[in-house]
């Protein structure tokens, strides 16, 4: 962990605890979560960000500039950040005065950070949070597939520049589909078949399209805005 950076243990049945809808993670068990920051952030509504490793350039340009819009409407977003467009969107997150929360996929034991991540957490910005203990030092498929799960869960919706088929990012989409989370993309080429699968294709031009009550503001309906892609 970092230094002097006390890290929690969040147990079901702490006030601090996050309210997950029944069957939104696949595990049993209501889990234990590791924090280090301001864990009151884990109450506001949250916008899930889940991409794939591989996302086609069109793409990355449309979310870099979409996440600058949700960062200036105050959006709270939570995600992994761990591929390297997503650090880049964690960056530019950090850039405004909302909160943000990181789910690593590993314990929070020596956990790297940069310095305006570090920043972020002493001034009670950014929350880290994971399902992982300190034996687990090392990112492993099978806990970032886990680690996207809990993303899911504790997000009001999520947006998936992109997910390619088949891979970890799209298991984690159907999954949430199947229990109706909403789920929002670009309308892309790219993107055809995530919105074939049911995720709702949005313009990557209207922030207004994601706050879905995410900030207080009241919003336009998701459905009038973000729409299935007619064939």
């Amino acid at each position: 962990m970092e230094k002097n950076v006390k890290v929690r243990r969040v147990e079901p049945g702490d006030r601090n605890y996050p309210a997950i809808p029944a069957g939104r993670l696949p595990i049993a068990a209501a889990p234990i979560f590791y924090a280090m920051g301001d864990l009151s952030i884990l109450h506001h509504p949250l916008l899930g960000l889940i991409c794939s490793i591989q996302c086609p350039g069109s793409i990355i340009i449309k979310t870099f500039d979409f996440i600058r819009k949700l960062r200036d409407e105050k959006v709270i977003m939570i995600g992994g950040f761990h591929s390297p467009m997503e650090r880049d969107c964690l960056d530019l997150l950090l850039r405004g005065t909302q909160p943000v929360i990181l789910c690593p996929a590993r314990s929070l034991y020596n956990l790297r950070m940069g310095k305006e991540a570090r920043k972020a957490v002493a001034e009670g910005r950014l929350l880290v949070l994971s399902l992982f203990g300190d034996d687990v030092r090392r990112t492993t498929a099978s806990q970032s597939i886990l680690r996207n799960d809990m993303v899911s869960a504790l997000a009001e919706a999520i947006l998936v520049p992109h997910a390619t088929q088949n891979g970890k990012t799209w298991m984690t989409v159907l999954k949430a589909l199947g229990y109706g989370q909403k789920i929002v993309t670009f309308e892309d080429d790219a993107n055809a078949n995530l919105i074939a699968s049911g995720a709702r294709g949005c313009r990557d031009d209207l922030p207004s399209e994601l706050l879905l009550g995410l900030t207080g503001a009241t919003a336009p309906p998701f459905s009038s805005l973000c729409h299935r892609e007619r064939s």
